[in-house]
């Protein structure tokens, strides 16, 4: 049985490579109001989020993070904190929020906000494995 478990560790260190081991997967279900967080392809966190509530619109595709700020204030609408934000189309960001009652349904603007804690959390993440390493997929 140790025989058989080293080779299995084995296996997985081989096949393991850099860019793998230190990708990161940010995906956002839409329907569901969760993001699911994947290290290396493995579900790490499953959080619940706030995107854009009526009249407004998350938008949905495939992308990386373009700039991220651990402090950041909303110019757009009336200073608003968006603490841990990760830029990734534009305006729209993933960021942390005092609106914790929110979270789980839509009411932002168009961001999708999570727990302050989990914003730290995920920030941290991306940091590390870098933004060419990172995927924001948001889906319906």
């Amino acid at each position: 049985m140790k025989k058989l478990l080293g080779a299995v560790f084995l296996a997985a260190t081989f096949f393991a490579t850099p860019s793998l081991a230190s990708g990161i997967e940010a995906k956002i279900d839409l329907s569901e109001q969760t993001m699911y967080v994947y290290q290396n392809g493995f579900l790490m966190h499953r959080w619940k989020v706030s995107t854009a509530r009526s009249g407004y619109r998350t938008p949905t595709g495939s992308y990386r993070p373009q700039r991220m700020y651990k402090k950041y204030f909303s110019r757009k609408y009336d200073n608003a904190p968006m603490p841990y934000s990760i830029f990734f189309h534009g305006g729209y960001a993933i960021h942390g929020t005092n609106h914790l009652k929110a979270l789980g349904r839509p009411a932002s603007h168009g961001c999708v906000r999570l727990h302050p804690e989990n914003a730290a959390q995920l920030y941290s993440m991306v940091q590390r494995a870098g933004s060419g390493n990172t995927r924001i997929k948001i889906v319906r």
